[in-house]
């Protein structure tokens, strides 16, 4: 009971803190320099948690003040920081929110079974093409029998390229807005087209 209560309050005190103090982490990372890494950290790190601000807004700014290379590495390193102590919060320390949490996601039931037939590939995809919820993956993985050096090495690898794309992004934002909208534009409509096939493929087709 006591390890619930802790974890409740540490879950509450990461998400207020960042509702509070989401602008001014934000100012701090635009103003570049060595803080602002760590501030880019702590910044991604609560996004996991709460997403305070959308990710991809999040890993455009970081790559146009850092670069896309630099970029892409602080974004990745902030991003599993937070996913990895989201995943051992939710497995050792608070499983039955977890569990009412998992149960408001309609697609939760399928991609257990889908972690238990192949976890790398599962979790590998869904972080690849982010068409399931990113807090569906983390509470999913969490509560399965998933090797949690499998989850990590999957959302890794899975992680890189949309990162990547989205950072660079970011950086060509000052030297070519247009170009950068357009990257962004191209990448929501990746989202939406994989999301109707899928969709379209679940529809019985009357004959």
């Amino acid at each position: 009971m006591v390890k619930k209560v802790i974890i409740v309050l540490l879950l509450v005190t990461i998400i207020s803190f960042g509702i509070r103090e989401k602008n001014t982490l934000f100012l701090m990372i635009l103003q570049g320099g060595s803080p602002a890494v760590v501030f880019s950290l702590l910044l991604l790190s609560l996004c996991v948690f709460f997403p305070i601000i959308p990710f991809p807004v999040t890993a455009g700014t970081i790559g146009a003040v850092f670069g896309p290379l630099k970029g892409s590495m602080i974004t990745l390193s902030g991003s599993m920081i937070g996913t990895v102590l989201f995943f051992f919060l939710m497995r050792y320390g608070y499983r039955k929110w977890a569990q009412q949490k998992l149960k408001k996601y309609p697609k939760a039931q399928k991609y257990e079974n889908q972690l238990k037939e192949n976890a790398f590939m599962a979790i590998f995809i869904a972080r690849l093409i982010p068409i399931i919820p990113a807090p569906v993956v983390n509470i999913g993985c969490s509560l399965s029998t998933v090797n949690w050096k499998v989850f990590v090495m999957a959302s890794v690898i899975g992680k890189i390229p949309n990162i990547l794309f989205l950072s660079f992004a970011g950086a060509s934002f000052q030297h070519n807005m247009w170009f950068s909208i357009l990257m962004y534009s191209f990448y929501l409509v990746i989202i939406l087209v994989v999301n109707i096939v899928l969709v379209y493929r679940k529809v019985p087709r009357i004959k």
